[in-house]
């Protein structure tokens, strides 16, 4: 029998471990908080370019008849050295524009906007290391500066041009239709590349982001997740069929070759079959067929497509493709 002593030891370690692991999971959760109603709503924009993901979060103040864009009068200019952000709302006098010229801006309101890119990219032409930064701009009558700063923080307010990791030049654009919510846009697109356009009243703001060799960095991301995982069949599987779809067949069968030496399947003999004979090597083309055809049936693979691709065979043997 547990005596008394030994039993009381037993139930306090209980509890003991159970008051530690409650005060863990409490721990791990965030605080209790209304979610408060916010004049400028959080918004975000995604794009992918190729393979590459940049995602872009800020807030999007209005205009409500306010000077938006304009140089700051002397007597609020004096409020800052050099570019330090006149951004205040606490300080800001009426009449005075929310954008003042020379001095840096959120690009938004509340936090400062945050620009997020999985892969390295161009901005304007000029290289920007994949991470995420905080997006502030110098805005100017015919030109402005956009900033990639290394420190996500609140606005502009800590803002240290010497956490930097970029600055481009753009020109801004006046437009004819006003956008009464501050916006942020992807358009147009290309295989390679999206402009960002920053929107607000009466102008538009754009620069570029471009990945420089999609392909390339597609093939290298590719190879990594491969060489990551060296028994799975249908990654390099899925790599060839990339090829064969660009009517690449010596890379697509290098691949497919790849997927086959880990494991024979149905799917990836059939690959090969179709790659050879795109590339004119028939006969070839018509072995693999047939061993395709006897893997997929002593797997049992799905009968449709079994079915389908027998037919794909007899096609070939009879001359019909």
């Amino acid at each position: 029998m547990i005596s008394l002593k030994r039993f009381s030891l037993f139930t306090f370690a209980i509890l003991l471990t159970a008051i530690c692991a409650a005060t863990y999971v409490s721990a791990q959760q965030p605080p209790l908080a209304i979610k408060p109603i916010r004049p400028s709503q959080k918004a975000s924009v995604t794009q992918t370019i190729g393979v590459t993901d940049i995602a872009i979060t800020y807030s999007r103040p209005a205009v409500k008849g306010r000077p938006i864009f304009a140089d700051p009068p002397p007597s609020m200019a004096e409020r800052a050295k050099g570019e330090a952000t006149l951004d205040n709302q606490n300080e800001r006098k009426p009449g005075e524009p929310i954008v003042p010229y020379g001095h840096v801006w959120r690009v938004g309101a509340n936090e400062a906007t945050v620009f997020q890119v999985t892969d390295d990219v161009l901005i304007n032409g000029q290289p920007l290391k994949a991470g995420t930064y905080s997006l502030h701009a110098v805005p100017g009558k015919d030109e402005w500066t956009i900033v990639f700063n290394n420190d996500v923080q609140w606005g502009s307010f800590t803002y240290d041009d010497k956490k930097d990791a970029l600055r481009v030049k753009t020109k801004p654009q006046t437009v004819s239709d006003n956008q009464e919510w501050f916006m942020v846009s992807f358009d147009p697109v290309t295989e390679n590349s999206a402009t960002v356009n920053i929107r607000w009243e009466k102008v538009r703001v754009p620069f570029t982001v471009e990945v420089k060799d999609v392909k390339a960095l597609w093939r290298a991301k590719a190879e990594a997740l491969i060489a990551a995982n060296p028994t799975n069949e249908v990654l390099p599987l899925q790599v060839a069929q990339t090829y064969l779809g660009d009517k690449n067949y010596v890379e697509a069968l290098k691949f497919v070759d790849q997927s086959i030496k880990v494991k024979e399947t149905f799917q990836n003999l059939r690959a090969k079959a179709n790659g050879l004979w795109a590339a004119g090597k028939k006969e070839e083309a018509l072995t693999v067929a047939d061993a395709a055809i006897a893997k997929g049936k002593a797997d049992k693979v799905n009968a449709q497509a079994l079915a389908t691709f027998e037919k794909r065979v007899a096609d070939m043997k009879a001359g019909k493709l």
